[in-house]
């Protein structure tokens, strides 16, 4: 596999494929999975999981946790967004996930345009790469599978929120419910609709990270 720089993925060794769901929403965790396909157990339909329905993410999902090599999935809450900021803690994220694989990988393709500092083998970044690489598009559904399950979650603690509408992305039901109710524990304080709550601001623009 060739990435945009003309690089070449070492052939023979573990190669994990690593990206994020989470950075834009108001509240909850930023999740991120890094997966080592097995060459023998092919994964068909793979693609990056903004591309495929909710069920399809799923069953997805589910072949992948089954049939990978390794696979991890891993977080940083919002306690730490607010702590080292969204980039900072997607970093932190990407390299729980890697942290946990077993058998450990030998080479990282991360999706986007930076790699996460501290990982243990050489990593390179792949812009696009959750539809051109299938271990990141597989990385990419189980990120997301996961950070919407915990939404749900979030809807069952907080329900007059709406987070099984909006996942915490900044949609006008959204931040109606957050003017009118001000923030829950698990919205991020340092996100500036959230933090013009402290502030008697109005709550009404569009929000885009």
């Amino acid at each position: 596999m060739d990435d945009l720089f003309g690089r070449v993925e070492q052939p023979g060794i573990r190669v994990a494929g690593v990206d994020e769901a989470g950075r834009g929403p108001l509240a909850g965790p930023v999740f991120a999975a890094a997966v080592i396909l097995d060459d023998s157990r092919v994964i068909d339909g793979l693609n990056d999981s903004k591309k495929l329905v909710a069920t399809r993410r799923e069953e997805l999902a589910q072949l992948i946790r089954e049939r990978a090599l390794a696979w991890c999935i891993a977080s940083a809450g919002v306690d730490e967004i607010d702590r080292l900021n969204i980039l900072g803690a997607t970093m932190l994220a990407m390299r729980r996930a890697c942290e946990g694989l077993q058998p450990a990988a030998q080479q990282v393709l991360v999706d986007g345009n930076q790699v996460p500092p501290g990982l243990a083998c050489t990593a390179q970044y792949v812009i696009g790469g959750d539809a051109r690489v299938p271990a990141i598009s597989a990385a990419s559904i189980l990120a997301k599978t996961a950070r919407d399950a915990y939404c749900l979650g979030m809807h069952r603690r907080f329900p007059d929120y709406g987070f099984d509408q909006h996942k915490g992305y900044a949609t006008a039901l959204h931040l109606e419910r957050l003017r009118a109710l001000g923030p829950c524990a698990e919205h991020r304080r340092s996100f500036a609709p959230v933090k013009r709550c402290f502030h008697g601001e109005p709550v009404t623009e569009p929000y885009l990270l």
